[in-house]
């Protein structure tokens, strides 16, 4: 494991050899002709394999708590991210040791999330973008991983400006966009939504005063 870790702060970062025979997988399923269930395709073999498909939401926010993940824009290097995702995968492991290989997943799950989140090759991410990658694919209702992701943007009062609504929409559209399916979902350029949702906001006269964006979610 320790290899698959100091390959991955390299300036190429190796992928697992598990990996790559993941990516393969994922590639095959390119000749799905409608881009929402090719995508979904896509997540649903990414999640199994990553055995993010038996993470409940109350255990990723136990496992945040756990590890002080309070701060959303600070960085979390490799051996932060290691000793998460081992506490994560030693929790997973307890109720499911036929499923979970604790060294497996976490090289996987750390690939993952490099290439997702560090295409510069820094050997860092923001916890926001861990938080968001563990969140989008764990097991949880769609509306309660949006209330959570929101939460994770949001002032104590619920309210969300466009910086850091534009923080959260960009970690979010890194997962399509590293799958290959960006476009189908209006490209990178996160603005036009963002100017769109508060223009929503604004334009809304009986909350012109009261309402914030987490009311959408």
């Amino acid at each position: 494991m320790r290899d698959q870790h100091n390959k991955c702060t390299q300036t190429t970062c190796w992928d697992h050899p598990k990996m790559a025979e993941l990516y393969q997988s994922l590639a095959d399923l390119n000749n799905v002709r409608f881009s929402a269930y090719r995508t979904a395709m896509k997540l649903r073999r990414l999640q199994k394999a990553l055995c993010l498909d038996l993470l409940s939401m109350p255990m990723a926010c136990e496992v945040f708590e756990q590890h002080g993940l309070k701060q959303n824009e600070q960085l979390l290097d490799i051996s932060q991210l290691v000793t998460c995702l081992t506490s994560m995968y030693q929790r997973l492991e307890q109720s499911h040791s036929h499923l979970v290989n604790v060294p497996l997943c976490v090289d996987m799950c750390l690939n993952w999330l490099l290439n997702v989140y560090d295409t510069g090759r820094t050997g860092k991410i923001r916890t926001l973008s861990f938080k968001t990658g563990i969140i989008s694919l764990c097991k949880a209702h769609l509306e309660d991983k949006y209330r959570f992701l929101f939460r994770q943007v949001a002032s104590a009062t619920g309210f969300c400006d466009q910086r850091r609504l534009g923080l959260l929409l960009h970690d979010s559209i890194q997962i399509p966009r590293q799958l290959g399916e960006v476009a189908s979902f209006g490209g990178s350029n996160i603005e036009p939504s963002v100017r769109s949702c508060f223009q929503f906001v604004s334009d809304t006269p009986s909350h012109r005063h009261t309402q914030s964006p987490s009311s959408l979610v």
